[in-house]
C-alpha cells in the first residue's frame, strides 16, 4: 500500500524542481491532523468535488439560458473541461496534477445563477460589488460545511489558486498559473463549439488570422494552445503562453464578446429582462425581510446581513432562483 508519506517522498522523484511538492504546503488556516493515505492537496480535491456546491454547478448557466438541446455546456461541464485541459499541461511539465485538479474543481464554485448575466446583476445591487472568484473562496472558507464546521479548511496553494483564477494578481503556485490559463483556453473554445451549434455564428466567421495561427476546429485550436503552452514553460517556474499564440487567444476572446456574449440571439431581450428580474426581485425582498436569511444562517447572525443575502442568490442554481421567485411573487 502506498501511504501519504510515499506519495509525498515519490514528488520530490518524479515532479519539475519548479512544481508544488504536497510535503512543503504552506498548509490550513486551522490545523487537523494529517491523512495516512492522501496527501494534502487529494483531500482538497476530495473535499470539493464532494461539497454541495459542486454538485450544484450541473444546473448554473455556462453561457446560454435554458437552451433547446442536451449538448449545450453547463457550469459543471466546464469545469471538467478545465480540469482536463490543465492536468494534461501539468503533467506534461512535471507539476503537480493534484494541486491542479483541486483548484480546477474549486475555481467556479462561487458562480451566480445564469452565468455572468447574472453575476452582472448581482454586482450592481450588492454594496460591496460581486466577483465570482472571490465568492469561490468564501465558499471554501466559510459557506460549505466540512466535519460539521463551517469552511473546508482548503490549503493556502488551492486558496490562492481559486482566489486568483481570473483577474491581475498571478497565482503564487506554477499549478495555479496552469488553471488560470486553462480556463480561459476551455472557456473560449468549448462557447465557440457552442455558438457554432445554435446556429450564432459558423466556424467561416471566425478571425481569419486567428483561424491560421490556432487552427480550424475546437479539437485543433485547444491541441494547439496546450501544446504551445506546454512548449513555451518548459523548464520555468513561470507558466504561459508564447506571445503569438497568446495575441491570438486574446483576439478570438474579443470577438466572442462582441459577437456571442452580448449578442441577443445568445441572450434575448426577454432573457435579459428576466434574470433582472428574478434576481433584484429575490434581493429586494430579502433585503426587507432579513430574518429570513439569518434563520438559513444561524451560526453566521453577527454577519453583514447583506452578505449573506449575497451569498444565498449567489448559491442559488437557475431553476431554484425561478422556483423562488415564483413562490416570492404570490406573496408580494
Amino acid at each position: 500500500m502506498a501511504t501519504r508519506e510515499d506519495i509525498e517522498k515519490r514528488e520530490y522523484e518524479y515532479l519539475s524542481a519548479y512544481a508544488t511538492k504536497a510535503a512543503e504546503t504552506r498548509g490550513r488556516q486551522r490545523q487537523e491532523e494529517k491523512c495516512d493515505i492522501r496527501t494534502d492537496f487529494q483531500r482538497d480535491r476530495d473535499r470539493i468535488i464532494h461539497s454541495k456546491s459542486f454538485r450544484r454547478l450541473m444546473h448554473k448557466t455556462q453561457v446560454f439560458i435554458a437552451p433547446e438541446g442536451d449538448h449545450y455546456r453547463t457550469r459543471l461541464t466546464h469545469t471538467i473541461e478545465v480540469s482536463q485541459i490543465a492536468r494534461t499541461i501539468s503533467r506534461s511539465l512535471g507539476l503537480n496534477e493534484d494541486l491542479t485538479e483541486a483548484i480546477a474543481m474549486g475555481h467556479d464554485l462561487g458562480h451566480t445563477p445564469f452565468g455572468h448575466s447574472g453575476e452582472q446583476v448581482l454586482n450592481r445591487l450588492y454594496s460591496k460589488g460581486f466577483r465570482h472568484n472571490e465568492q469561490s473562496l468564501r465558499v471554501v472558507d466559510v459557506l460549505e460545511f466540512h466535519a460539521g464546521v463551517r469552511g473546508m479548511n482548503l490549503t493556502a496553494e488551492v486558496r490562492d489558486g481559486i482566489l486568483n483564477h481570473t483577474g491581475p494578481v498571478m497565482p503564487f503556485t506554477p499549478e495555479g498559473q496552469v488553471v488560470k490559463t486553462s480556463d480561459r483556453i476551455a472557456y473560449i473554445n468549448h462557447d465557440i463549439d457552442d455558438a457554432i451549434r445554435s446556429g450564432i455564428i459558423t466556424e467561416e466567421d471566425l478571425p481569419e488570422d486567428c483561424v491560421r495561427v490556432l487552427g480550424n476546429s475546437h479539437k485543433k485550436r485547444i491541441d494547439t494552445l496546450v501544446r504551445d503552452m506546454i512548449t513555451n514553460s518548459e523548464n520555468s517556474p513561470i507558466i504561459t503562453l508564447s506571445d503569438e499564440k497568446l495575441a491570438a487567444m486574446n483576439k478570438l476572446r474579443s470577438y466572442m464578446f462582441e459577437n456571442v456574449y452580448h449578442n441577443a440571439a445568445a441572450k434575448s431581450a426577454e432573457d435579459m429582462a428576466r434574470i433582472e428580474t428574478v434576481i433584484e426581485t429575490l434581493f429586494r425582498y430579502y433585503m426587507r425581510e432579513p430574518e429570513l436569511i439569518l434563520r438559513e444562517y444561524p451560526d453566521l447572525a453577527e454577519s453583514d446581513p447583506e452578505e449573506l443575502i449575497k451569498d444565498q442568490i449567489a448559491g442559488m442554481t437557475d431553476r431554484y432562483a425561478e422556483t423562488k421567485y415564483r413562490a416570492i411573487s404570490d406573496t408580494i
